[in-house]
């Protein structure tokens, strides 16, 4: 508050005084109206009407002094309010409207005294803070319109970056793939046409280049399959997945025969996906388990699948299990990435990059995989699915 008094202590002030003077005044006129009832008994004289004439002229001026202090007292009360409220509200109202019309770097400057300084005070440190705060909201949007620049500039940059990778798949898929078929042939014709000329380590010469060339050619062929997950412009559909399973157990049937495995299923759901991605998921699973079958015991496989709750509403987690050789836990994550081998190509054929496959089709879908760790007999490939009803 301001060290000057403010316009109601000014008020308070005057209408004190007034007060006094009324009261003051209301006793003059009480005792002049008793003294003149007084003298105005019955039998009273000439000096005593004389006297009551005097002090009812006293009465009377009483009277009008009282109406003359009320009138000024009035005026100055006006001209407190006039002075001390009117004026600097008009004048704290104009500058507020001038900033808030667009100029809000005009400073609203002190009027008035007492309250009305303080108001004018709060209104001027409001108009600061709602600068400060405008001047932030518009370095935010600023911040954020150069964020969306920056992600126009990423998402072109990607469009230009996967329309390369498709160039390199369709390079992969038919001209890096024919030298390699010609390397195979044409060794295998030196092979048959030369080989009783040949020594034994010439025939096992060729029959590394040859083994080599096929394996290239795997490789090749998984690397265009890795790359070409959500890029194939397939329509995704309802998938139903037992479906899916019989086509895979159908194309596995002489691997299956082979190693007198044997394959089971629970009941699996339909779900809303590619059903080119999600019939190559299980092929893998399902093959992973039979190529690392346990030695001393024909393969069993099974998959089931049951409703959960995700973290964005209702999935299906799936599950395949198979009493193999099992995946030591530390290697739990390590078996996701792709090229990452866990034995030697000479004992277990394959270029490493089945899960890694089967992972990035579960998390283009939305899902999540994950090995079992808490299985202790073969390995349980866990992934979920979001549900579709």
């Amino acid at each position: 508050m301001s060290a000057s008094s403010s316009v109601l202590d000014r008020v308070r002030r005057l209408l004190r005084w007034a007060t006094v003077a009324l009261v003051g005044g209301l006793v003059v006129a009480v005792v002049a109206t008793l003294f003149s009832l007084q003298l105005l008994t019955a039998g009273a004289d000439a000096e005593a009407i004389d006297d009551a004439r005097v002090w009812n002229e006293v009465l009377l001026a009483v009277v009008l002094l009282l109406g003359g202090v009320g009138v000024a007292v009035a005026f100055a009360v006006w001209r407190e309010v006039r002075v001390g409220l009117t004026t600097p509200l008009a004048t704290l109202a104009s500058e507020v409207r001038a900033a808030s019309t667009g100029e809000h770097d005009h400073e609203i400057p002190l009027v008035g005294s007492g309250e009305v300084a303080a108001l004018s005070r709060d209104v001027e440190d409001m108009r600061r803070e709602l600068v400060a705060q405008v001047a932030d909201a518009r370095a935010a949007h600023q911040e954020v319109e150069d964020a969306h620049v920056r992600l126009r500039q990423q998402a072109a940059e990607l469009e230009r970056s996967n329309r390369d990778l498709e160039q390199f798949a369709y390079v992969a898929s038919h001209d890096l793939q024919e030298p390699l078929r010609k390397v195979a042939s044409f060794t295998q014709l030196l092979q048959k046409r030369y080989g009783d000329q040949l020594d034994d380590r010439a025939d096992q010469y060729i029959a590394f280049a040859v083994d080599g060339a096929h394996r290239m050619q795997r490789l090749i062929q998984d690397l265009l399959s890795f790359s070409r997950v959500g890029r194939s412009g397939e329509k995704r559909e309802r998938v139903d997945l037992a479906d899916a399973l019989d086509h895979v157990l159908a194309d596995l049937s002489e691997r299956i025969a082979d190693k007198g495995a044997e394959v089971t299923t629970d009941p699996l759901p339909v779900v809303e996906g590619e059903r080119g991605p999600l019939t190559m998921l299980l092929r893998n699973v399902v093959g992973n388990a039979l190529k690392f079958s346990h030695p001393d015991r024909p393969p069993r496989v099974h998959l089931s699948a049951r409703r959960v709750a995700g973290p964005e509403g209702d999935e299906w987690e799936l599950t395949c299990a198979d009493n193999g050789i099992g995946i030591d836990p530390q290697y739990a994550d390590r078996v996701f990435v792709i090229f990452q081998r866990l034995h030697p190509k000479e004992v277990y054929s394959g270029t490493g990059i089945g899960l890694a496959l089967v992972k990035r089709v579960v998390e283009h879908h939305g899902g999540r995989v994950r090995i079992d760790t808490g299985v202790t007999e073969g390995t349980t490939i866990r992934w979920t699915l979001p549900a579709s009803d």
